[in-house]
């Protein structure tokens, strides 16, 4: 009879361990099935299979150890004679009547709280999806219901295991564990909110953005105001960025707060303020040069000369603002790392010093750039031809004209880009007016008057067809007597920058007429 009795207390302490271990192992497979539900854990669920399998192999080795254990106590009692009911019924009379009752009425607690919790969960689901459905089905969301959907799946999930996170806390502190680790555990929950609906956050941001970016894109459209909306719409994925950064940082400060390291909040915040000076920054350039744009050439009756100026001066302008925001954004950064600019700037100062004596190249080209924009030697879009110091000759459009340097469109298509301290002569062709000279060769028999003759009425027939010609072209006579042939040359006067058009036009215009009159055209090469 006794060895029966000891055979179903061992077996019985035996199957409570087990039933605890299997306990155990059930909530390590819930937890770590709702963590593997994470968007950000998806993509690492073989690390989640190989952590349950770890968690799995500690409790099948405790469970060994464990029921080793207690057949080994067991056996020595039965060895030295005593009976093991008695000797377990006297352990548990030793523990107090309070305590069975605290057991029983935890136990009470946390299977009611979770039951509540079961049953109201499907509520809340259901409250979601009707928050939900209504938003996917928006038409101006139309693009975007995948991700409006995914982002509420997120959030239903997130809300769900935090519940059941919660309330297994809960459930633990209704057995009187100690007070530290229900804070730790609460700490631990907390990051978890934090960190996924920091993650959810930065994912309903980047969407609300798109969203905004379509709608206004489609009203702009509907209403013809895209001109200046488009001047802004380049900094959206800035504005992205820095919110998403933004957040991030947030959730880090969040976290410090968490965890008590005061030291990391404050240097979020000033992360934060950086990020916000660069953002208002980078908006208030856009700002300045929009202004600028519709101060300088908004106007449409300015006259040639006055948009050309206008347009010379708008990159410098541009510049010098652009130059003096991210110098106040310099200012701005330092003082919130509390570092005084003053000292910087009188050390830069003496630097500058330094740098301008062994830069004289730099200080002639910027001081030759303020020569060249004030007193009007040439203009953006004048055509313009100059020798340098090393008696290269150089000319095209002028496309800016910034304080170091020119830049020419050559006729060619290449872009010349000069210093202005090596520029010596300027020929400006865009001032007033310019003459397009053509110099066309006729044999030594040819009637003079008839040819002359003809072409001013080709130069009539250019005048009447061409707005750019300002007179009639005049044929100066002969210019050279050649060995074989009398060059003639003739003059157009044209608007500025017009010539080398005009010439190659005349040109073609001359070589028709002479073909039409079976007039040859001579060359010093017929021999």
């Amino acid at each position: 009879m006794n060895i029966s009795n000891n055979i179903l207390i061992i077996g019985g302490e035996i199957g409570i361990i087990l039933l605890g271990l299997l306990i155990i192992n059930w909530l390590s497979y819930i937890g770590l099935k709702l963590i593997s539900k994470a968007a950000w854990i998806k993509g690492h669920s073989d690390r989640i299979l190989s952590i349950y399998r770890f968690i799995r192999r500690c409790l099948i080795g405790i469970g060994f150890l464990s029921c080793l254990s207690v057949i080994g106590v067991n056996g020595i009692l039965i060895y030295q004679g005593k009976n093991l009911s008695q000797v377990h019924l006297e352990l548990l009379r030793r523990i107090p009547i309070q305590f069975w009752v605290t057991l029983a009425t935890a136990l009470l607690k946390s299977v009611s709280l979770f039951m509540i919790v079961k049953l109201s969960l499907p509520s809340l689901n259901r409250g979601l999806d009707k928050i939900c459905d209504p938003l996917v089905k928006l038409e101006q969301l139309s693009e975007y219901q995948e991700d409006v959907h995914s982002a509420f799946k997120r959030v239903k999930n997130i809300l769900n295991n935090s519940i059941w996170l919660g309330t297994a806390i809960l459930a633990i502190s209704f057995f009187q564990v100690s007070a530290i680790i229900i804070e730790y555990l609460f700490i631990g929950l907390q990051v978890y909110l934090t960190v996924a609906f920091g993650l959810v956050f930065v994912g309903i941001s980047s969407v609300s953005i798109d969203i905004l970016n379509t709608i206004i894109l489609n009203y702009a459209t509907a209403k013809d105001k895209l001109t200046l909306y488009h001047r802004f719409s380049h900094l959206w994925p800035v504005f992205k960025k820095c919110l998403n950064g933004v957040i991030y940082i947030a959730i880090v400060a969040l976290l410090a707060q968490e965890i008590k390291l005061a030291w990391l909040t404050n240097y979020s915040n000033k992360i934060i303020s950086i990020v916000a000076i660069l953002l208002i920054s980078s908006l208030i350039i856009e700002v300045v040069e929009i202004v600028l744009e519709e101060l300088l050439i908004g106007d449409k009756n300015l006259t040639e000369f006055q948009k050309k100026r206008r347009l010379t001066l708008h990159p410098l302008l541009r510049n010098s603002l652009k130059y003096f925001v991210y110098f106040s954004v310099g200012v701005a950064i330092l003082k919130i790392f509390g570092i005084d600019p003053t000292a910087i700037l009188a050390g830069a100062g003496i630097v500058g010093i330094a740098v301008g004596l062994g830069a004289q190249n730099l200080i002639n080209d910027i001081v030759c750039g303020f020569l060249i924009l004030f007193e009007n030697y040439y203009l953006v879009g004048d055509y313009i031809k100059f020798s340098g110091t090393d008696e290269e000759s150089l000319e095209g459009i002028v496309e800016a004209i910034e304080l170091r340097t020119t830049q020419l469109r050559h006729p060619d298509g290449q872009l010349q880009i000069v210093r202005n301290g090596n520029i010596n002569s300027i020929i400006n062709y865009s001032k007033e007016y310019v003459y397009a000279k053509v110099e066309i060769s006729i044999p030594y028999d040819s009637n003079l008057d008839m040819i002359y003759e003809m072409l001013e009425k080709v130069g009539k027939q250019l005048k009447m067809e061409s707005p750019d010609i300002l007179e009639v072209t005049q044929v100066d006579g002969l210019e050279e007597f050649g060995k074989t042939s009398l060059l003639i040359r003739t003059i157009t006067k044209v608007k500025p920058g017009k010539h080398i058009e005009l010439q190659r036009l005349l040109r073609r215009m001359f070589k028709e007429t002479f073909d039409a009159q079976k007039i040859r055209i001579a060359s010093d090469d017929d021999d």
